[in-house]
C-alpha cells in the first residue's frame, strides 16, 4: 500500500521525502503487506509498521523540532484550537487517519488539560475494508424480521473488530437487496472517533444512508442521548466495559432497540472477569457472542448463540 499525499503533507520536508521513497521501495518488495502505522519519536528512528512486519529507519533520527513542526501542521498552525483533541490523546485527520500523541500530561482538578513536551506521534493509516463483515452477517442479521440480533463481538486488541464493526454498520444502514434486507436506522456512538472518523462534522468512512453519529462523547451518555434525539432501530458502540455502559444498554433494550457492541477479550472466561460484561451476559441481553481469531484479523473463531429455551449459550 503506497502512502498518499494526504498523509505526507503533515510531515516536515525531510521526513516526507524519505517516507515517499522508502515506502514505494518497501511496497514493491511486498505488495500485499499493508502499511498500518508511522511512528515518530524524539531522538529515535522512524518506524513503519505493516500488517506482517515493521521497518526501522535507522538512517532517519527524528528531532524535537520535527515533532513540533509535524504537530503544528496537523493543527493548521493553531495548536490551541485542537486542545480538546490533544487532551484526548489523538487528532483525527481528513481521510480518517488518526495521530496518537504522547508527552508530559498536565492534569488539573482530576482532568487532563494539556499534553506538553510532545515526545511521539503515531500516524494510524485509515483503511475501510468493504466487505469485511461478510462472514459475520449470517450470525448478526435477523432477515425474517428485517432486524438484527443483539450482538457482542469480542477480540483482543488489533484483531480487526473495529474494521468489521464499521462494515456492519454500513451494510445494516444501507440495506442489502440481494438478501431482501431493507436498510434500518443506526445510531452510532463513536466515543474515540475510530469508526466514523469524523473530520469537521463529516464522516470519513462510508457508514450507509441511515446512520447518525455522535462522536467524542462517553458511550453511556451518547447512547441515551442518541436514543432520545434520533430514535434509532439499532444502536452501535465500540469497546464497552463499564457499569455505566451496562445501564445505557439496559435502557436501550427497554426501549425496544437492538444493539451491536464490541469488547476486549479472547475467551468467554476472559470477558466474564469483567463484572459489567458478565452482568450483561448473565441477564442474556446478547443473543450472539462472536469471538474473532487473535492471529488472523477479522476471522471468526467461535460463535455462541443464545438458546432461549434454557437461556444458555451454545456453540453455533
Amino acid at each position: 500500500m503506497l502512502i498518499s499525499n494526504d498523509i505526507l503533507q503533515y510531515f516536515p520536508k525531510r521526513i516526507a521525502n524519505y517516507l515517499n521513497k522508502k515506502i514505494v521501495q518497501l511496497s514493491n518488495q511486498e505488495e500485499k503487506d499493508m502499511l498500518e502505522e508511522i511512528r515518530i519519536r524524539v531522538s529515535k528512528p522512524i518506524i513503519l509498521k505493516y500488517s506482517k512486519k515493521e521497518y526501522i529507519a535507522e538512517e532517519v533520527i527524528v528531532s524535537q523540532e520535527e515533532i513540533l513542526e509535524t504537530l503544528q501542521i496537523i493543527c493548521d498552525n493553531s495548536i490551541y484550537s485542537y486542545q480538546n483533541q490533544i487532551c484526548n490523546g489523538y487528532i483525527t485527520l481528513k481521510g480518517g487517519h488518526r495521530v496518537g500523541i504522547t508527552g508530559n500530561v498536565v492534569i488539573s482538578e482530576g482532568k487532563i488539560v494539556n499534553i506538553s513536551y510532545i515526545s511521539s506521534l503515531n500516524f494510524r493509516i485509515a483503511k475501510q475494508i468493504i466487505g469485511a463483515s461478510n462472514r459475520i452477517l449470517k450470525y448478526v442479521l435477523n432477515v425474517e424480521e428485517n432486524s438484527i440480533y443483539n450482538t457482542l463481538i469480542i477480540s483482543p486488541p488489533g484483531a480487526g473488530k473495529t474494521t468489521l464493526l464499521r462494515d456492519l454498520v454500513r451494510k445494516i444502514s444501507q440495506g442489502m437487496e440481494q438478501i431482501q434486507f431493507k436498510g434500518i436506522t443506526v445510531g452510532l456512538v463513536d466515543e474515540r472517533g475510530e469508526i466514523a472518523s469524523m473530520y469537521k462534522g463529516v464522516s470519513q468512512n462510508d457508514l450507509g444512508l441511515r446512520t447518525d453519529v455522535l462522536d467524542n462523547i462517553p458511550k453511556y451518555i451518547g447512547m441515551k442521548m442518541i436514543i432520545r434525539s434520533m430514535s434509532p432501530e439499532v444502536i452501535v458502540a465500540d469497546e464497552i466495559g463499564s457499569m455505566q455502559d451496562v445501564d445505557a444498554i439496559n435502557y436501550a433494550t427497554c426501549c425496544g432497540i437492538k444493539g451491536i457492541f464490541t469488547a476486549h477479550g479472547a475467551t468467554l472466561e476472559d470477558i466474564s472477569l469483567n463484572p459489567a460484561i458478565r452482568k450483561l451476559i448473565d441477564t442474556h441481553i446478547f443473543e450472539r457472542l462472536i469471538f474473532l481469531n487473535k492471529k488472523n484479523k477479522g476471522e471468526i473463531d467461535k460463535v455462541y448463540v443464545l438458546n432461549k429455551i434454557n437461556s444458555e449459550y451454545v456453540l453455533a
